[in-house]
């Protein structure tokens, strides 16, 4: 079971269920045939250098009995470029909206210029599969305008050195008392044996969300971002024990220089860097980039073993617990009314997304062709065989599968494919965030610059700078600058939804 927080036991699809869905099924002017060959134009976000040539659109095409006309938005320029085209309903059939924060978006969205499709998922068999959380996660204001891209709802966890641990006759931590202990270890006891001082336990970097902060925190029990107990209040995450106890132990590993001193400052691809060249040994973030640091050690570290956790607990949260970063949803494929006629254009467009969450298709755009693109190894494991060639042909379409994973493919390389499972095993286990879809002008509005007030006195406590009477100072200069007024909005919308 997916968790909503620690402080009362509330079923996430129920913070936003609607009794009532205006904008829900509507009479067609048209007759909808799913056998009909359909041609459907798509603004999508392209995340590579060029636009993929038609190999693979062929087969995807030829798959979905449709022809498809992508217009392409570079992944840098989005923002602008999907802002001028909400403004100028210069749209298409299928438009990918990965911003749902961005407030043109939003109120595009809130406006009725895009389809409700809530009420049509459960006539087709691979959106019926998208999850009641995932549905209300993806809302607005109660209303579903469009599919959801589904992420993977949980990647973090920590990578440790195997091999030192071995060194030193230490077991894989289950606890964060543990791997405080390991921390200690790596950083006094000589793990790669070289005689010299010059290893810490953890490298870190300058983000408290996907850095280590986190997801320590997550092992502490604390909200995800936004907790809610039995009366409908809702509780910042800083005001939870379980975030003073993060900040404790991030303080201790500090304080003993069982961390890098930097890591304030430190940029990811630095600590990434720090660690594959044997600098430290433990290291949190997304499980998959145990690979990356694998790759990246190649000629430096070429003894380097690495060992993944993702159950681990404390004397505080001896259940597991992982947070969900944006409660897995990548944004939005909406269907603009100015494009999309009727019901039976739209049928038909569902009807195709639909299509692409079938694993045949879902492969075709993941890893190509078979023998053109890939091979399958004797334990079915999904190889490229030629890079440059899936850079340039399937890469494109990667970011446009409505679903990320799921399909039970296999990594080729032991460590991203044992990565892959725990990720998928996370999801068990995670954390929701409450007011991911709920409004709150205030927080639209002032969020950032409150944020940063907590940010701020974050490091500063971990630093040593500011005390615990510090930290809740910066927590009522929060409260007061409109924190408070975000907590009554939320309970608000949340109210309405009931």
């Amino acid at each position: 079971m997916k968790k909503l927080l620690k402080l009362a036991s509330v079923s996430f699809a129920s913070v936003l269920f609607l009794a009532g869905c205006s904008g829900g099924k509507e009479q067609s002017s048209g007759t909808y045939d799913e056998n009909s060959k359909a041609e459907i134009t798509w603004l999508n976000i392209l995340h590579t250098a060029s636009p993929p040539t038609d190999t693979v659109l062929d087969k995807m095409e030829e798959k979905t009995n449709t022809e498809i006309k992508f217009s392409w938005i570079p992944d840098a320029s989005k923002e602008e470029r999907i802002n001028t085209a909400l403004a100028s309903d210069s749209l298409a059939d299928i438009v990918t909206l990965t911003i749902l924060e961005n407030s043109s978006v939003r109120n595009a969205l809130k406006s009725g210029m895009f389809w409700n499709v809530e009420d049509y998922l459960d006539e087709f068999p691979n959106l019926k599969e998208i999850s009641e959380d995932v549905r209300v996660s993806a809302s607005i204001e109660g209303k579903l305008y469009g599919i959801p891209f589904q992420k993977d709802l949980a990647r973090n966890g920590v990578v440790l050195r195997k091999d030192w641990l071995d060194n030193l006759g230490l077991d894989v931590p289950k606890t964060v008392d543990e791997l405080m202990e390991v921390s200690k270890a790596f950083t006094e006891n000589d793990p790669d044996g070289n005689g010299k001082n010059d290893t810490t336990g953890f490298v870190d970097r300058n983000d408290l969300i996907y850095g280590a902060f986190k997801t320590l925190s997550s092992y502490y029990g604390t909200p995800n971002i936004w907790g809610m107990d039995e009366n409908g209040d809702f509780i910042p995450e800083f005001e939870s024990d379980g975030y003073v106890k993060t900040m404790d132990y991030m303080k201790e590993l500090y304080k003993n220089g069982w961390i890098n001193k930097d890591f304030a400052v430190t940029a990811k691809t630095d600590q990434q860097q720090s660690f594959a060249q044997g600098k430290a040994g433990i290291y949190i973030g997304a499980l998959f980039d145990a690979k990356n640091l694998q790759t990246m050690a190649t000629g430096i570290q070429d003894n380097m073993e690495l060992a993944l956790v993702n159950d681990m607990v404390s004397d505080s949260q001896p259940e597991r617990a992982i947070w969900a970063a944006n409660n897995g949803i990548g944004g939005l494929l909406a269907f603009p009314r100015s494009e999309v006629k009727d019901e039976a254009e739209l049928k038909r467009i569902l009807k195709f997304v639909n299509d692409l969450l079938d694993s045949e298709v879902y492969t075709l755009m993941t890893y190509g062709m078979e023998d053109v693109h890939y091979k399958l190894t004797d334990d079915g494991a999904y190889e490229i065989i030629n890079q440059d060639l899936w850079t340039q042909e399937v890469q494109p379409f990667a970011a446009s599968r409505p679903k990320e994973s799921g399909y039970g493919l296999k990594d080729p390389n032991p460590i991203k494919a044992l990565a892959d499972e725990m990720i998928a095993d996370n999801a068990n286990y995670a954390v929701l965030n409450p007011a991911y879809s709920l409004e709150s002008p205030t927080n639209t509005s002032q969020g950032s610059e409150l944020q940063k007030i907590i940010t701020d006195a974050t490091y500063q406590y971990i630093l040593g700078e500011i005390d615990l009477d510090g930290f809740k100072k910066a927590v009522k200069t929060w409260s007061d600058s409109g924190g408070n007024t975000i907590k009554e909005e939320y309970k608000a919308a949340y109210e309405q939804t009931k």
